[in-house]
């Protein structure tokens, strides 16, 4: 079983900051890319930014300049700092990995998702 977990939402005024964390646990063999994704309410779920294991990434137009994605591969934990935050940020932001689990094939695995408010 592999799980992803999400920390760190909440609620931030505009110009604010936040970061949100996402912990991989269980048996766990490698995690290709780790991103991060969000839904606002009536909107389809979008990505907002992406890493690879060799530490690639990759940003929605939206939050570049204002968000920076990193991972640890020794803690399986992909994070999300997000700045100078807009009204528009809000949405419930959800993790997602592409795991491969010992003995399976890889997967693409998602959190329960965090909620995250700005406030104008």
């Amino acid at each position: 079983q592999v799980q992803l977990v999400e920390s760190g939402g909440g609620l931030v005024q505009a110009g604010g900051s936040l970061r949100l964390s996402c912990a991989a646990s269980g048996s766990i063999r490698s995690i290709n890319v780790m991103g991060w994704y969000r839904q606002a309410p009536g909107k389809q779920r979008e990505l907002v930014a992406s890493i690879t294991r060799g530490g690639t990434t990759n940003y929605a137009d939206s939050v570049k300049g204002r968000v920076t994605i990193s991972r640890d591969g020794a803690k399986n934990t992909v994070y999300l700092q997000m700045n100078s935050l807009k009204p528009e940020d809000t949405a419930v932001y959800y993790c997602n990995a592409a795991v491969e689990p010992w003995g399976r094939r890889e997967s693409n695995y998602w959190g329960q998702g965090t909620q995250v408010t700005v406030s104008s």
